[in-house]
């Protein structure tokens, strides 16, 4: 039993070293990925664009999520079925946001990440607008609010 205590005490530590690791590793990829995004703020919006002379919403997010060495698909259809869905009130750093801009009410067209939650009236998120190019928005604006369809939360590694 003596040897015992001591075992499980290295396990318990061990354990709880690796998950504040696991939580770091996190934040610090969401934080990647939301500073590489920003770095494209005023780049222009450009249909299929992936690059700083021209942008869509999923392109700035497969190339904002892959300066942390993690993997998106391509369009924000695909994107829209990744990880797991949360609420609005549970909405979080690094959670992306999900739109119907079209006709059809329902189905995906346009895709954010949020990059800050200031208050349950100011949850910010950045995308590339066909009309102003690669912005930070408050989601909770009328406009946004009518679009808005989901919210996923990606597995970070």
């Amino acid at each position: 039993m003596r040897r015992l205590i001591p075992v499980l005490s290295l396990l318990i530590f061990v354990s709880l070293v690796s998950s504040c690791t696991a939580s770091r590793s996190k934040r610090d990829n969401v934080d990647k990925v939301i500073g590489t995004a920003r770095s494209y703020i005023g780049t222009p919006y450009q249909y299929g664009g992936m690059s700083r002379s021209g942008m869509d919403c999923s392109g700035l997010l497969v190339t904002s999520f892959k300066s942390a060495g993690l993997s998106l698909p391509r369009t924000s259809k695909d994107q829209s079925k990744i990880g797991h869905e949360v609420s609005i009130r549970e909405i979080q750093k690094g959670d992306l946001v999900f739109f119907a801009a079209g006709r059809n009410r329902w189905k995906i067209t346009h895709v954010g990440m949020v990059t800050e939650v200031r208050s349950r009236q100011d949850i910010r998120f950045i995308h590339a607008s066909s009309s102003k190019g690669v912005i930070e928005a408050n989601l909770m604006s009328n406009y946004y609010q009518k679009i808005f369809r989901r919210a996923r939360r990606p597995k970070w590694k």
